[in-house]
């Protein structure tokens, strides 16, 4: 088993510079928007659980707002390209009141002290990030203990990573990005000492971009919970960051008895001699 620290991944490709903004372009389509609602939807059942001050979302992608649902006071959105949500976060603000900031940064070097962050929302940073070790490094360092961690990311066992290798490169939006398996990011996440305390698979039907086709295919999400459940296209993991401290003991000083030598011995049988005992003793002496 491999440690995070100071680890490189073990990935074939890395995205260029704009595909970011191609990931983004994606999620304004049709499909993009129904499995951006699907995962949406899904947050609203997970996030009102998760308790704290400040919550933080690395990368905006989609319009949705995934964070409606959270009840954390104080929400911030990390991007890159602060200008292309800073009027979403003003006018959320107004409406809700809720303290929402957005800062332009990188998710793998967060602008943030340590532990000082309750939730960590991954909107499928993991799958369009260079390399998700610092990113799950930063996200270890900023969380506070017993704090959440939200990851979306899309399962390469299904219909969509199958799509994905049949995609000749250069591949477009989202097939671009690096579909990591279910259980290899829980291995990253049990190294950092995380704990999954829920999981969730979201997205049965096929990557079609007609839409009259994808409506008629909706029982699938019904149907796959139930008969394939691990042929998701999209899994949810929540995990809790545990932090393993050490509680002393105190040791009782019990002191030692000592014998002085000027101290004489008692007898160890106490009893009264008889006169004849006494007598015979007397003549032999």
């Amino acid at each position: 088993m491999r440690s995070l620290k100071g680890s490189t991944p073990d990935v074939n490709h890395f995205l260029d510079p704009p595909s970011r903004a191609h990931v983004r372009d994606w999620f304004d389509t049709p499909l993009g928007r129904s499995v951006q609602a699907v995962e949406a939807h899904c947050l609203r059942t997970v996030l009102p659980s998760l308790y704290g001050t400040v919550a933080l979302q690395l990368g905006h992608l989609g319009k949705l707002d995934l964070l409606d649902a959270c009840v954390v006071p104080t929400r911030v959105v990390v991007e890159p390209e602060n200008a292309l949500y800073q009027n979403n976060c003003v006018t959320e603000q107004h409406l809700t009141g809720a303290r929402r900031l957005c800062v332009r940064a990188t998710a793998d070097e967060l602008p943030f002290d340590e532990r000082s962050v309750d939730v960590v929302l991954l909107p499928h940073t993991l799958d369009f990030s260079d390399d998700p070790h610092p990113v799950l490094r930063e996200v270890s360092r900023v969380l506070r203990p017993e704090g959440y961690a939200v990851i979306l990311g899309f399962n390469p066992m299904s219909l969509w990573g199958l799509r994905r290798l049949v995609t000749r490169r250069p591949r477009a939006a989202p097939w671009c990005g690096h579909f990591f398996r279910l259980a290899r990011v829980k291995d990253w996440l049990g190294l950092l000492d995380f704990e999954c305390t829920r999981g969730n698979m979201l997205y049965y039907r096929p990557p079609l971009k007609r839409e009259p086709i994808m409506e008629r295919l909706h029982f699938l999400e019904h149907t796959g919970d139930r008969w394939w459940p691990m042929m998701a296209g999209v899994y949810l993991i929540v995990a809790k960051k545990r932090v393993f401290g050490m509680t002393t003991l105190p040791v009782e000083w019990k002191a030692l008895k000592t014998v002085g030598l000027g101290a004489a011995a008692k007898p160890a049988v106490f009893g009264k001699v008889s006169r004849g005992l006494s007598r015979r003793v007397r003549r032999h002496v």
